[in-house]
């Protein structure tokens, strides 16, 4: 924190006031807002979390400034019970690479007698405001770094034989947004959408979802099978684009979304495609019935999901499951038990991890301590394989 917001020397100083003005935006939802810096290694849990985002700036010139090493946690009053915690050191921070950049957390009480829905609107939109706030902090800087992301052209002539992958990004259905637009109110779903436009922010998170596979706005905007799909494009792959598609809680509306998901991927000409998916239970079966359904079109798929196998590992993964699902990538149990020491500071309030997912009424000692699932912390089994987990088979 400093007397003004400015980047110097590669140090992002923050005038507090400033940005907890910018972040409230006098919003009478919001009677009031903190905020805390936890760096990595500090003695510093956070919990319960809501959502991450990444300070960026759009210029003029269509470039787009990302502030890296750093990121806006949003914290506070629980909104539901699928919200997570983050260790900023110990054996609970090598599970979510949060852990490894500066956070400045904002930690919020809402105003009493607001929904469910107007307080989640509200955390969003702050978390949003104190990033654009943070990120305008990059206006006279020069980048030290640039990445370029091409516009794909998918109907261009084949590169060299290269094999043509799609990439099917499955939404929750509930808050999660698109251009603005909620993926649970509009019909827009499945669309092809440019990957760069992912990567330049076009998705916000503002959904309830156990913590470990939660798709959170800085996981969005730094898609990992996107990024890599880039870097092998033109050289081991043609990478065709992308097919945004929802998980609908109705029958109908699951097997609607799959059909249109097959048609977008046989009209790309696609000869492969990945899936990721956010959640469980229900969303299994989005994911089987676009599985099975491209590998009936010869379209070889591979899925990347999370597992929920109970503490001991030995229950069935997923909710549902089909023999063509025969390239499945695991990111991690989420059942696994694990203990996390005391920390000497708590962002936020401890307390709830007994309402959380992954959590229960014994799971705070009395030493501050915590045993929990890893289904409690933020990202640790995220289905974009942003962290380090997996399984073989044996």
């Amino acid at each position: 924190f400093g007397k003004k917001t400015k980047i110097k020397d590669g140090v992002l100083y923050i005038k507090k006031k400033e940005l907890l003005e910018a972040a409230k935006a006098n919003d009478e939802r919001l009677a009031s807002v903190q905020a805390h810096i936890a760096r990595p290694g500090d003695s510093v849990r956070i919990i319960p979390i809501k959502d991450v985002v990444e300070p960026r700036l759009k210029t003029p010139g269509n470039l787009t400034l990302a502030l890296k090493g750093i990121s806006v946690i949003t914290c506070g009053q629980i909104v539901g019970f699928q919200e997570g915690l983050l260790d900023m050191s110990g054996p609970g921070a090598e599970y979510s690479s949060f852990s490894k950049l500066t956070n400045i957390v904002l930690v919020v009480k809402a105003t009493k007698g607001i929904t469910q829905h107007q307080h989640e609107e509200a955390i969003r939109l702050l978390g949003q405001r104190a990033a654009d706030y943070l990120g305008q902090a990059a206006k006279e800087i020069i980048p030290e770094d640039i990445e370029e992301f091409a516009e794909l052209s998918p109907h261009e002539e084949d590169r060299a034989g290269l094999p043509r992958v799609v990439y099917v990004y499955m939404l929750l259905m509930h808050d999660t947004y698109i251009y603005g637009k909620d993926a649970k109110t509009e019909r827009f779903l499945p669309v092809i959408i440019q990957p760069a436009e992912i990567l330049n922010g076009a998705i916000v998170s503002g959904n309830c979802v156990s913590a470990c596979d939660k798709n959170t706005t800085y996981h969005h905007q730094n898609n990992p099978v996107i990024r890599e799909l880039y870097k092998k494009h033109g050289k081991e792959l043609n990478f065709i684009g992308v097919i945004l598609t929802n998980e609908s809680t109705q029958l109908s509306g699951k097997q609607w979304s799959a059909g249109q998901v097959i048609k977008f991927a046989e009209h790309l000409r696609a000869q492969g495609a990945i899936i990721s998916k956010e959640g469980f239970g229900n969303p299994d079966a989005d994911l089987m019935m676009i599985c099975s359904g491209l590998e009936e079109k010869g379209i070889k798929t591979v899925c990347l999901t999370d597992e929920f196998a109970g503490s001991d590992g030995a229950s069935q993964s997923l909710a549902d499951a089909h023999e063509k699902a025969n390239a499945v990538i695991s990111t991690g149990n989420a059942n696994q038990i694990i203990t996390l020491p005391p920390m000497k500071k708590i962002i936020g309030d401890d307390s709830v991890i007994q309402n959380l997912a992954g959590g229960c009424p014994k799971s705070l000692k009395e030493d501050g301590g915590l045993e929990i699932e890893l289904q409690a912390i933020l990202g640790a089994t995220n289905q974009l394989g942003y962290e380090k987990l997996s399984a073989e088979e044996t």
